[in-house]
């Protein structure tokens, strides 16, 4: 009788057994898809990040059906950090970075430019009118990126001497300001909106990274996260040009109370800002690319000769 009793017991046991495994597969699967389709990206306190913050508060990420994480750096170390150690996977970048890090064999491709915009400012007691001759001045820089190199084209003149000019490390933005609003730096090289706030507190704009038809602003995503979450990143960039639509269309007042909560802008800059004419998910120039290995190995930052179609990647914005 207990051997009768035992068998359909057993089979109960292993049936059991078998429809849990089932169900924690099942939950695994569910759970893996569901994280494939979650995006982290690290953007700066610049213009560059504004369609982000924008597809996220009007539901464009929510209708492609993915989730976007925005994380705000202060610094492009702090960002590089992040994607290095995988807390990302992408970031509002800039080709020095992307040259760096494919230097390091760290594999980044660049899938679209930005559209941010730099200044150089002078202080309001430093009586800087022009770049004509500011040898021996002090300029707040962060060092090894964009700021630096976008700095060394903006101060090229026949009367300045590039290594005469004393640069100052200062890699997170705001404490940049600060010293420049406080005058313990000549001149700093400022993104929008900072810049703006900048010129508000007395200082003057000498050069624009915009005028100067100066663009090295990239939108890149982390070879692995690009194997692993294509599609989410091609319905990110979906998203991304509806915000560029919105944003080009509607007027400035309707959304700029959100910008500057989301993005930490100071609210002085509401009636100044003067923001740029977005343009939909298109690869950086070739060109310019080239322009920026150039200067990296000039510094010694680089030794690899990149090849430009190796570390972009066009098939997301298409």
């Amino acid at each position: 009788m207990k051997k009768k009793l035992f068998l359909p017991l057993l089979i109960l046991i292993f049936s059991i057994a078998l429809i849990g495994c089932s169900t924690t597969k099942k939950e695994l699967k569910e759970s893996t898809s569901k994280e494939s389709q979650n995006l982290t990206i690290g953007v700066m306190p610049d213009l560059d990040s504004i369609p982000f913050v924008i597809a996220k508060n009007n539901g464009y990420f929510d209708d492609e059906g993915i989730k976007v994480n925005i994380k705000h750096f202060k610094s492009a170390v702090d960002r590089d950090s992040a994607l290095q150690t995988n807390n990302l996977d992408g970031a509002i970048s800039d080709m020095i970075s992307v040259a760096l890090l494919n230097e390091k064999k760290f594999n980044i491709k660049m899938t679209s430019k930005t559209d941010g915009s730099f200044k150089l400012i002078s202080s309001k007691n430093s009586n800087i009118e022009n770049t004509n001759n500011i040898n021996n001045k002090t300029i707040g820089i962060s060092k090894n990126t964009i700021i630096e190199y976008l700095t060394d084209k903006m101060t090229k003149s026949p009367n300045t001497n590039s290594n005469n000019i004393k640069k100052i490390a200062v890699s997170k933005i705001p404490t940049r300001l600060e010293m420049l609003k406080n005058n313990k730096l000549d001149m700093a090289t400022l993104p929008e909106p900072l810049a703006t706030v900048a010129v508000l507190d007395g200082g003057n704009a000498l050069k624009d990274s915009n005028k100067s038809e100066i663009n090295a602003g990239v939108l890149i995503f982390t070879e692995k996260s690009i194997n692993s979450k294509e599609d989410s990143i091609k319905k990110l960039y979906k998203a991304y040009n509806k915000a560029v639509d919105y944003i080009n269309t509607e007027k400035k007042e309707k959304y700029i109370d959100l910008v500057i909560k989301e993005c930490g802008f100071p609210p002085t800059i509401k009636d100044s800002l003067a923001l740029p004419k977005y343009t939909k998910a298109t690869l950086p120039s070739k060109s310019e690319f080239e322009e920026v290995l150039k200067w990296s190995k000039s510094k010694k930052l680089i030794k690899t000769d990149l090849n430009f179609d190796d570390v972009t990647n066009n098939n997301l914005i298409k």
